[in-house]
């Protein structure tokens, strides 16, 4: 069995702002590093194997707390990015509620191929393993979903800094 906790990273000024930041970097605030932190020391007593993140900056960032005394083996991987918003990157969400979804953003069905992808990657890769996985919010809902087998609509939201189990 492989074990993995999946984290969503920190507050970032555009979550605060209500800015989809899709692949945009994003920034983290002071609230952000030191949602971490806490979760930092949940995390204490958990002997993870190796972790995989994002390779946005958010992410990057939110890692190098989590990791900040322990030396583990990390894959950075574009498999684990945000939903591609496309023309609808930067901005509020308010501004596009209402808006059709342009053809240029990613789709439900594309992320939850890249989370079966991901899922599977996992599997083969760290059998036996215990991860420390980083990602976003909307993808982390479409590897629930997956692992679930239920719609993304169906799984709770993650807040910043937070974590769930998922047991493969």
């Amino acid at each position: 069995m492989t074990t993995v906790y999946l984290v969503r990273h920190g507050e970032t000024e555009e979550n605060a702002m209500h800015i989809l930041q899709g692949h945009l970097p994003g920034h983290l605030t002071e609230n952000g590093k030191e949602q971490l932190r806490l979760l930092h020391k949940d995390l204490e007593g958990i002997t993870f194997d190796a972790a995989v993140c994002s390779d946005l900056q958010r992410c990057v960032e939110s890692l190098n707390v989590l990791l900040e005394d322990k030396q583990l083996p990390v894959l950075y991987t574009k498999e684990l990015r945000e939903r591609d918003w496309g023309s609808f990157t930067g901005r509020k969400i308010e501004s596009v509620r209402n808006e059709t979804i342009p053809s240029d953003v990613e789709t439900v069905e594309c992320m939850l191929s890249r989370a079966r992808s991901f899922l599977a990657f996992i599997k083969s890769d760290y059998p036996d393993k215990t991860l420390l996985v980083m990602s976003h919010g909307l993808f982390c809902r479409a590897i629930q979903a997956e692992y679930w087998g239920k719609p993304m609509k169906e799984i709770e939201p993650m807040r910043n800094a937070s974590y769930r189990i998922l047991v493969l």
